[in-house]
């Protein structure tokens, strides 16, 4: 079955610590309801840092990527049913959904 990368950008931070409780127990049900389909769930990140073609290595990252979720799924069409259904895009963060490409070796 295919696998999907969903991207997790941007997005605010909880104004309370209640707020925050709640908003995390929202992300834990909808991973749970992934089930066996969530295949890396959660993956946060953070210190990015980025490294230039001149060997340059700045601390800041280029993208507003907050962290990823490996899912897998019969279609990008449903891939996106499922991110669509995210409580990540409730604190005004966006989603970007990737077909995972099978390198040969």
């Amino acid at each position: 079955m295919p696998q999907f990368l969903i991207t997790y950008l941007g997005g605010e931070q909880p104004s309370t610590p209640e707020e925050g409780k709640q908003h995390f127990a929202k992300y834990q049900a909808w991973l749970s309801s992934l089930a066996e389909a969530a295949i890396s769930p959660a993956n946060p990140i953070k210190n990015t840092h980025t490294i230039y073609p001149d060997g340059k290595v700045t601390a800041i990252s280029t993208t507003a990527m907050s962290g990823y979720t490996i899912i897998e799924a019969e279609s990008i069409e449903a891939a996106l049913a499922i991110a669509g259904q995210c409580p990540f895009l409730e604190v005004k963060g966006s989603l970007e959904v990737s077909e995972l490409m099978k390198m040969p070796g």
